[in-house]
């Protein structure tokens, strides 16, 4: 996903291994970025461009003018299943295979809007309709179109557009009376109920303003950082020679307070699982619904109603604004490329994205500025050293002074000392050039490079068309082929310890469910100068959230003034042991952790945490040791073997597995039994807090709430909650989640008091984490809003 597919790294790899001894050696030892990349791009062969080529052909990008028929059948029966989010997707990619202005692309969104008014987004719906108008939608269907459109502009209180409406939908009824007389009725009964709607809707009160619904406002950074971009006066950049620029608490800090908040320099959309190569697919097309389908692929924003790229059937975008944004910036350039990016990898998507951003004569500038001053032409090594001299040499005026009081400008600082969020700042980032192995180095090397020849070819073939829709920004005629080779290159490499993934919380649960699962999923990887400015820390003293590319950092909890910022870069903690996590850093990170969380679990006894630990089945105190476990109570003489234990757990978690196919399938009650069996089984060797005891309960609450037994299900959550609380602590984002569910069920009971304490408890822990746009949190005060009114009804009974 990353890093190439495995095809084109193999084939790599069995290059790198057949080259002479000597010309691995001399790659190997090379000391500069440009030399690396020369000497690597000097060994790709025309059959090496025809094998990437093989395989990019494989993940077709390219419009095809004979799958919008296909997918708008697909669409219908998904619609007809009421499969509603489906087979909008399925609409959408029917759009994005359509030619502008024909029946098939008016078809699409005409079958669209109607999945959009079922699933209740009654603007999106609107502009469908519009659309389908725009392209040719046919005569003939128009008359069940106008209901739609009248039925939205009900739905959203629009009563005036609504009467004209229906004003128009009766004129031309009248004016062309060609429908049969069994539509004719239907349509007349529909503009009937229309209007008994419309005067409905004319004697109910005024709705509560929206404005006046966000009762908090998000925490504004206040006064500007003159310092560090995006960020709070709160923090301070600073540098250490161990630790390198990270960020320090200039005062004390409350749990919640906003410190920074970076929009992505950079930022592309995974797209969740890879398109499947042609002959994998057992159709032509494929139907998954994958996360390019579902967000916009520049903004990030969920959208059901995509707006394709004129060009190619994979970008798409929220709107026309954004796919227009994106065309200018980067997507003219990298529209052609598709098939090959998406062989390549997000990393060397990005890192051509940066350039693009960064438009090409900046990428030379910065280059050669950093460079040429250091006394090299190239992107040198050892790194810090040349970075620090690079900007020693460009800085001018108060840098001056201060390099010759012996106080070197920080790296990524402009002349005025300021650290933005922007190309100077990203060039800085290091690389670790020395620390990746030399295979990798080649893997990168080679594909920049091929990436570079295809964009060569791209612009000369544009400077001969001299079309339009071709033109864009390209190496080939802005800039010099190695400098944006070594750049790109350099932006690859920095990827693995810069990168930082842009998540989003997801919510599921069984259709019959008011309980909704929270997950957090992967939607794109961006590079935040900012953000990057932050160590890590196994038990950091920050939360991280989302808003499209726009990354917010909040204190999780007090931090001191002088404490240093700190940001989990994945391993944690509450996640996995000591021994894994460090091993992931220093594999990914290249560096030995020594946080404060890594100190204590080494200095502990080497013991499974309670959330992994087996208990004794005949005095219920925990086990311990390697292969052969024993009871941690000197009284009792009870061993058993580590694999049988395992075993015992692995059988467990199937049977587990199959109570919630049982609720998938809407069997609640059979899914109960299965669950307490499994509990009988789980509490005679697991500990009271094992993960999967906790799962137990959590499906046992989902499974009385689809019955509608709402505090039999709020009574399983609590016990849900203690094992989320021993493992992930009592004010994480996964006790917010829980908690959420917690209010979600009381509120259905009517537990008036219980669900007002609930609510105030998981919105008090989510908004620390996730501020006050989180969606959950917002859900939260609704229902406080609702407990509230005197007029509250439940939706489910009390049991």
């Amino acid at each position: 996903m990353d890093l190439p597919v495995d095809e084109w790294k193999s084939y790599l790899l069995e290059k790198w291994a057949s080259l002479p001894k000597s010309v691995q050696v001399t790659i190997s030892t090379a000391e500069t970025l440009s030399d690396i990349f020369l000497h690597s791009s000097s060994l790709l062969q025309p059959e090496d461009e025809m094998f990437l080529k093989e395989l990019s052909s494989s993940y077709s990008v390219e419009k095809d003018y004979d799958a919008p028929l296909f997918y708008r059948e697909e669409g219908n029966r998904k619609f007809q299943e009421k499969e509603y989010t489906d087979a909008a997707v399925l609409y959408s990619k029917g759009v994005s295979h359509s030619r502008p202005n024909t029946e098939d692309i008016s078809l699409c969104y005409a079958n669209r809007s109607a999945a959009l008014f079922h699933l209740g987004q009654y603007e999106a719906c609107l502009k469908d309709i519009v659309k389908a108008g725009m392209h040719g939608y046919p005569e003939r269907l128009r008359p069940k179109m106008m209901v739609r459109k009248t039925e939205c502009l009900v739905n959203l209180g629009r009563l005036q557009e609504a009467r004209q409406s229906i004003s128009d939908l009766e004129s031309s009824l009248t004016a062309k009376p060609s429908l049969v007389l069994s539509s004719y009725q239907t349509l007349q009964r529909n503009v009937q109920h229309l209007k008994i709607k419309i005067q409905e809707k004319e004697t109910l009160p005024e709705p509560f303003p929206a404005a006046l619904t966000n009762a908090f406002e998000d925490i504004a950074l206040g006064e500007e950082n003159k310092q560090i971009s995006g960020a709070s006066l709160s923090v301070s950049l600073c540098t250490h020679p161990l630790k390198g620029r990270h960020l320090v608490a200039t005062k004390d800090i409350l749990p919640g307070e906003l410190l920074v908040k970076e929009d992505a320099f950079v930022s592309v959309l995974i797209p969740g699982e890879m398109p499947r190569p042609h002959h994998c697919l057992e159709n032509k097309w494929d139907t998954r619904v994958t996360s390019g389908d579902l967000y916009c692929h520049r903004c990030l924003k969920h959208t059901l109603a995509t707006v394709p790229c004129g060009s190619c059937s994979y970008a798409k975008y929220c709107s026309q604004e954004c796919m227009q944004q994106a065309w200018d910036l980067y997507h003219s350039t990298e529209c052609s490329l598709g098939g090959l990016l998406l062989t390549l990898g997000v990393f060397c998507h990005v890192a051509l994205r940066m350039t693009l951003l960064a438009r090409f004569e900046d990428v030379d500038r910065v280059v050669r500025m950093l460079c040429d001053k250091a006394g090299s032409t190239d992107t040198c090594l050892p790194e810090s050293k040349n970075l620090v001299k690079a900007f020693d040499n460009t800085s001018q005026g108060g840098s001056e002074e201060k390099s010759k009081l012996g106080e070197p400008p920080i790296p990524g600082c402009n002349v005025n000392g300021k650290y933005g969020s922007n190309y100077n700042a990203v060039f800085s980032l290091l690389p670790h050039t020395e620390k990746h192995s030399p295979e990798h180095r080649f893997i990168c090397a080679i594909s920049v490079s091929a990436l570079c020849r295809q964009l060569k070819a791209a612009s000369v073939q544009a400077q001969t068309l001299k079309s339009p829709k071709l033109k864009a920004v390209t190496p080939g005629m802005c800039a010099d082929l190695t400098v944006w080779g070594v750049a790109m290159l350099r932006h690859m490499l920095q990827l693995q310890c810069n990168a930082q993934a842009i998540t989003s919380i997801c919510h599921t649960g069984s259709k019959e469910s008011i309980i909704t699962n929270s997950r957090q999923i992967r939607l794109a990887t961006g590079i935040f100068p900012v953000v990057s400015l932050l160590n890590h820390s196994c038990s950091p003293n920050t939360s991280v959230s989302f808003t499209g590319t726009v990354a917010t950092i909040r204190a999780a909890q007090r931090i001191a003034k002088g404490q240093e910022i700190l940001h989990c870069y994945g391993p944690h903690e509450s996640r996995m042991g000591v021994a894994e996590r460090q091993q992931r850093l220093s594999s990914q990170y290249f560096f030995d952790c020594r946080c404060g969380a890594c100190h204590a679990e080494t200095l502990r006894a080497a013991a499974a945490p309670r959330w992994e630990a087996f208990c004794c089945k005949t005095c219920r105190a925990l086990l311990q040791g390697n292969d052969v476990l024993s009871c941690s109570d000197e009284s009792c003489t009870n061993s058993v073997s580590r694999d049988q234990l395992v075993s015992h757990l692995q059988d467990l978690q199937q049977q587990v597995r199959m109570a919630q196919k049982l609720l998938r399938n809407g069997k609640p009650e059979q899914a109960i039994q299965q669950l307490l069996r499994c509990r009988e089984a789980a509490e005679s060797f697991l500990s009271a807090e094992h993960t999967m005891l906790g799962e137990i309960e959590d499906g046992l609450a989902q499974a009385h709430a689809t019955l509608g037994n709402w505090l039999k299900s709020a009574a399983h959550i609590q016990k849900s909650l203690q094992v989320v609380e021993t493992r992930h602590g009592p004010s994480s984002v996964e006790i917010g989640h829980e908690l959420f569910k917690l209010a979600q069920v009381l509120f259905n009971g009517l537990a008036v008091p219980e669900a007002l304490s609930a609510i105030w408890k998981a919105e008090r822990i989510l908004l620390v984490h996730c501020g006050p746009e989180s969606e959950e949190v917002r859900e939260l005060r609704e229902m406080r809003s609702c407990l509230l009114d005197s007029s509250f009804v439940p939706v489910g009974p009390l049991v």
